[in-house]
C-alpha cells in the first residue's frame, strides 16, 4: 500500500486574493512503494485525462492553470468539475451546495471581511446533473483501481494576514511554512503507513534540509538527493516515517500534485468570486479582476474612492509585497 499525497499553491503573485496552498492524499491499494510513484493518470484512463477537451468525456486532472480557461465563471468549469468529483467520492455525500459547506469540507474559512462574505451557489459552472453522473462514474473507476481519494484540503491566507506574515517572513517563507502544515498533518494522519509526499518546487532552491529540520526539530532528516531538478528527504519522528520530495513540474508528472493545484486554485477563485460580487454592488460598471498585478492596479484605481468613503483600509485588501 502506498500512500501519495501532493501539494501545490495558487495565487503566489497576485495583489487581491488569498494565497491558496491545496492538498490530497491518495491510498494506492496494490502498489509497492519502491516500485516509485504509480502514473494515476494510467490506472484511472478510463475516466480522467489530462486535456479540457475529451471526447470520451472524462474528468480533466492537471496543473490548474492548464485548466482554467478564462476569467469568466465558465473558466473553472474544469477546475469545479473536477475538483466537485473528488471530493463528493472522498465524503460518500452529496456535492456541496455552497461555497460554505466547500469551504467547510476542505477546512478552509474564509476571512470575516466583508468582502469574503456572502455564500456562493455552487456548482457555478458545471451542470448538477452532470456532475453527479461523472461522481458515480469515477467512484466505480476508483474501485476498480483500488485507489481511494482520502484527504483533500486547502489553507487560504487572506490579503490582512498575507501583509502581517510577510513583514516577518518572505513571501516563499510563508508558503513553506504553509505547505509544510500540511505535510504535518498527513504525517500525523498515517504515522505507521510511511506517507510520500510531492511538493511543487518554486524558484532554484535546491536545500531545504535546515528549513525541515526548523519545522521538526525532533525528527532526524536524511537527505536522499538535492539535485537541480528534484530534492528528496527522509523524516524520521520516533517510529514514523515519511519521504519529502521537492521536484519541478510535479503538477505535470503527480495526479496528487495536480488535484492540490486545482483545489487551491479553484478555492481561490471561488473567493475572488465573493470579493468582485462585493465591490460590484458599490459600483455596478465594474469590471471584474482576476487580482493579479497588471489588472489589478486597473481594478485597484477604480475602487479607490470606495474604499476612502468605506473606511477600508488598504492593507486589509491589497498585498503590500
Amino acid at each position: 500500500m502506498l500512500i501519495y499525497a501532493g501539494i501545490d499553491e495558487a495565487g503566489y503573485g497576485p495583489m487581491f486574493g488569498p494565497l491558496c496552498v491545496g492538498a490530497t492524499v491518495f491510498v494506492v491499494q496494490n502498489h509497492d512503494p519502491t516500485d516509485g510513484a504509480p502514473d494515476l493518470w494510467e490506472l484511472l484512463d478510463h475516466i480522467v485525462c489530462r486535456k479540457r477537451r475529451d471526447r470520451k468525456h472524462r474528468i480533466a486532472v492537471n496543473d490548474s492553470k492548464k485548466l482554467k480557461s478564462s476569467s469568466t465563471a465558465k473558466g473553472i468549469l474544469h477546475l469545479e468539475r473536477g475538483v466537485l468529483s473528488f471530493l463528493s467520492c472522498q465524503h460518500e455525500n452529496e456535492l456541496p451546495k455552497t461555497d460554505d459547506s466547500f469551504f467547510s469540507t476542505i477546512g478552509c474559512a474564509p476571512s470575516n471581511k466583508p468582502w469574503c462574505s456572502g455564500s456562493v451557489h455552487l456548482p457555478v459552472s458545471v451542470d448538477p446533473d452532470q456532475l453527479r453522473i461523472d461522481t458515480s462514474r469515477l467512484r466505480h473507476g476508483l474501485v476498480h483501481a483500488h485507489v481511494r481519494c482520502e484527504m483533500m484540503a486547502c489553507l487560504a491566507i487572506d490579503a490582512e494576514t498575507y501583509n502581517a506574515r510577510t513583514e516577518i517572513e518572505s513571501k516563499a517563507a510563508l508558503n513553506f511554512s504553509t505547505a509544510m502544515h500540511h505535510v504535518d498533518t498527513i504525517v500525523r494522519r498515517w504515522p505507521n503507513d510511511h506517507p510520500r509526499i510531492i511538493i511543487d518546487r518554486h524558484g532554484g532552491k535546491i536545500r531545504y534540509r535546515n528549513d525541515l529540520q526548523l519545522c521538526w526539530p525532533e525528527a532526524h532528516i536524511q537527505i536522499l538527493t538535492e539535485e537541480p531538478s528534484m530534492s528528496r528527504y527522509r523524516l524520521r519522528f520516533g517510529e514514523s516515517l515519511a519521504t519529502i520530495t521537492f521536484a519541478s513540474k510535479s503538477d505535470e508528472h503527480h495526479f496528487p500534485v495536480a488535484l492540490a493545484s486545482m483545489i487551491a486554485k479553484y478555492t481561490r477563485e471561488l473567493q475572488m468570486i465573493r470579493l468582485n460580487r462585493y465591490f460590484a454592488g458599490m459600483m455596478p460598471e465594474l469590471k471584474p479582476t482576476a487580482g493579479y498585478v497588471t489588472d489589478g492596479r486597473r481594478f485597484l484605481k477604480e475602487i479607490e474612492p470606495l474604499l476612502a468613503n468605506n473606511g477600508i483600509n488598504r492593507d486589509d485588501l491589497v498585498r503590500t509585497s
